[in-house]
């Protein structure tokens, strides 16, 4: 399969009421992130506190990234190929189980950094399978009008999230046994289970059936379609270049806040807390907007992004305040990039291959992340964690804007606004219900 430009899916058949499935599965899911984000956040800090170390969170970046990079092509296959919803389910189950032995040793006492390398591990792989197949699950969930302000509302939702998930792990760290903390994970992971026992979730119907074609081949027509398509192709690299440069920032937050800003828990959850308020604002934002051309806020948002990462770490250390100021709108423009290129990409790719063109996004930016880490772990420690951050937010955002210089990302564009250019009919035959 080869295209010059992408053809949009058709408009999916759905069964009524499809509000009522939509929004039990999307709040399911939302309660899991914010129990995976309060506990990622307790994680973290535990090992800035007890190493204090760019190298440790490194490794902790990089484990809770490459089992995702590396797995997220098969993930997506099976998210074409198997049940959406079963994949689903059964990645929030592992991740659950995973915690549980994490609990336990702390529990005795005898948990070590190497053990929370290994939880992360498990659940980046578990999302691998996870995240194409919720992705994916939303064009067939919702009418196709309602996917811009579907992908704007699970950013919304992203940044309330964060809201609640930073302040209230700073808390539980202060009044609560660690695997008390923990466990909220576990009982958030329930909460997610539940709807997708309740409801089910349209599948695609493939042209051939499962076991016709080998999931090699799957894999292989995902990547054949992406990589002939110009404006995917492009699309994807500049993500992976800007994701390589900008991951840094995000891990090593913690150690910003208390080597250079001399704060704690508290501090770092302030910063995390304006980021999800700056993405609620920038979800609502979007959802109200729904912007039709979205290549220009895709990466006008990640530039001020990124900008707004270097110019707090630039900040003096007594200037706290502002560069929390920086990073409310750094998860501001954040979603007003991110919430565009989600709805772009299920606009553009047929429904059938949604959950290999997202997952191998989801692997290319995630292998860039680890390689971003590595990269930046000795010039950390050259130059310092604040100039460090300084370097790769400007060099995020230059990124970003010289990819507005590229023409085959404009002809992308074009091709999802209708101007008569396409690659040939979507592999789609009709829809039935898991």
């Amino acid at each position: 399969m080869t295209a010059d430009h992408p053809i949009a899916p058709p408009e999916p058949r759905l069964s009524s009421p499809w509000r009522l499935r939509f929004w039990a599965i999307f709040l399911g899911q939302s309660l899991s992130l914010l129990g995976s984000s309060l506990t990622q956040f307790v994680l973290l800090w535990w090992i800035t506190d007890t190493t204090g170390s760019v190298a440790a969170l490194a490794s902790a970046g990089t484990a809770a990234l490459l089992p995702q990079a590396l797995l997220s092509p098969l993930g997506g296959a099976c998210a074409d190929r198997y049940s959406r919803r079963w994949l689903m389910l059964g990645a929030d189950a592992v991740c659950a189980l995973s915690m549980l032995v994490i609990i336990a040793l702390f529990a005795s006492g005898a948990v070590a950094v190497w053990h929370l390398y290994v939880l992360l591990a498990v659940r980046s792989a578990m999302q691998a399978f996870q995240l194409p197949a919720a992705a994916a699950s939303v064009a067939t969930l919702v009418p196709r009008s309602f996917l811009p302000r579907a992908a704007a509302l699970n950013q919304t939702l992203s940044g309330l999230t964060m809201v609640a998930a930073a302040p209230l792990g700073a808390l539980v760290i202060g009044v609560l046994p660690l695997e008390w903390a923990l466990s909220i994970d576990v009982a958030t992971a329930v909460l997610a289970i539940v709807p997708l026992l309740l409801f089910g979730v349209p599948a695609v119907v493939r042209q051939a059936p499962v076991g016709s074609t080998s999931i090699t081949r799957d894999l292989r027509d995902g990547v054949v379609y992406v990589w002939g398509t110009p404006g995917l192709r492009s699309l994807y690299a500049v993500l992976a270049v800007v994701v390589l440069v900008i991951m840094p920032a995000f891990t090593l937050l913690p150690l910003l806040v208390k080597v250079h800003f001399q704060g704690g828990a508290a501090q770092v959850a302030l910063l995390e807390g304006l980021s999800g308020a700056g993405m609620v604002a920038g979800g609502l934002l979007m959802t109200a907007l729904a912007p039709r051309r979205q290549l220009p806020w895709v990466f006008g948002g990640f530039a001020l992004a990124c900008g707004c990462v270097g110019a707090a770490a630039a900040l003096p250390a007594d200037l706290y305040a502002v560069a929390a100021v920086c990073w409310a709108l750094n998860g501001l423009a954040f979603v007003a990039g991110n919430a565009p290129l989600v709805a772009l990409l299920q606009l553009v790719v047929p429904h059938a291959l949604q959950g290999r063109a997202l997952s191998l996004l989801g692997a290319i930016t995630n292998l860039a992340a680890p390689i971003g880490l590595a990269l930046a772990t000795p010039l950390g420690h050259a130059v310092g964690v604040r100039w460090l951050l300084v370097l790769v937010g400007a060099a995020g955002a230059a990124c970003c804007l010289m990819a507005f210089a590229l023409p085959s990302l404009r002809t992308l564009h074009h091709g999802q606004s209708g101007d008569g250019l396409s690659s040939g009919r979507a592999p789609l035959a009709g829809r039935s219900a898991d």
